[in-house]
């Protein structure tokens, strides 16, 4: 992981799956986040998903045209919302739990191939909640927005 110190920000870039797996709970076939490319901490958050024919959710969803369900679309920014408040050194052992989500929109379908952008942006951050403005990106077009809601708990499984 690279750090870029910047006018008033330190920049993260780079972490890769394992730097992921390190941060979130999530493991196959859920963990739907392959890389963060950037972290302002406590602020704002970019990172990569690569969605292959191989997706599982794509045997049934759908069998003669392959389109990513949105609901998982929406998890993916979540994810990508949780690595960002789950790598402050404050909430390292805690979990992030989805409370809400406003205003989600659906641009166009999400197809094997593709490969999707994910913004979060903290509109509140307090020691327990979160809310983040997500924006999901192919090619530099809007193919999802929402407003997500999170609380951090302490993980039970790391006492």
């Amino acid at each position: 992981m690279e750090q870029i110190n910047g006018e008033n920000n330190n920049i993260l870039t780079d972490f890769d799956v394992q730097k992921i797996r390190d941060i979130l709970p999530h493991r196959y076939p859920f963990l739907l986040v392959d890389r963060i490319l950037e972290v302002v901490p406590g602020k704002r958050i970019v990172g990569l998903k690569n969605v292959t024919i191989n997706e599982e959710f794509f045997q049934g969803h759908f069998p003669s045209f392959p389109v990513m369900p949105g609901v998982l679309i929406v998890e993916a920014l979540a994810q990508v919302a949780g690595v960002l408040m789950l790598q402050l050194p404050e909430n390292i052992g805690k979990l992030a739990f989805f409370m809400g989500i406003d205003g989600v929109k659906f641009r166009k379908p999400v197809v094997p191939g593709d490969q999707v952008k994910l913004e979060a942006d903290v509109i509140r951050w307090k020691t327990r909640t979160g809310k983040v403005k997500g924006v999901a990106k192919v090619d530099g077009k809007v193919v999802c927005e929402a407003v997500l809601m999170f609380s951090l708990i302490d993980d039970p499984a790391a006492k």
